[in-house]
């Protein structure tokens, strides 16, 4: 999902309460914090000599212990204006960067409405081979 979709649906929903579940169908703490909104920029060669590029929109949630927080999607909206000038109007992908027992970065796949509020799913993220013919892997998949 893009960080424009994410904004018509905030936008569309700003009273609701928002739900994040990783991928191991648990869910972050519901009195998480959005704490930064960035922009993130990788230059990088892959093992076949080819120069790539990736620009996504990371948002960093972090748990504290008032645990009568509670960040509605109308509070994530504003605060995705305030980077808006980092972001320029690009619909770049919006991953979460969320630290359990380790820092990990997940691609927001889908946002759902229900009852309880907005659902968001995260994704995996995998390493791969982005030249498997030149370096000699061919079609090999990993796990």
């Amino acid at each position: 999902m893009n960080v424009n979709e994410l904004q018509t649906i905030l936008a569309a929903h700003p009273n609701e309460a928002m739900h994040l579940e990783l991928p191991n169908g648990e869910f972050v703490p519901a009195h998480f914090h959005v704490t930064e909104v960035g922009r993130v920029h990788k230059d990088f060669i892959d093992c076949g000599g080819t120069t790539r590029s990736r620009t996504t929109c990371l948002l960093q949630v972090w748990v504290a212990t008032d645990t009568d927080h509670r960040l509605t999607a109308g509070k994530l909206g504003g605060i995705l204006r305030l980077g808006e000038p980092l972001l320029r109007g690009e619909p770049l992908d919006v991953e979460i960067e969320y630290q359990d027992e380790r820092i990990s970065q997940y691609p927001l796949t889908r946002v759902n409405v229900a009852p309880a509020g907005l659902h968001f799913e995260l994704g995996v993220k995998n390493t791969e081979c982005l030249a498997p013919d030149r370096c000699g892997v061919g079609s090999a998949k990993c796990c």
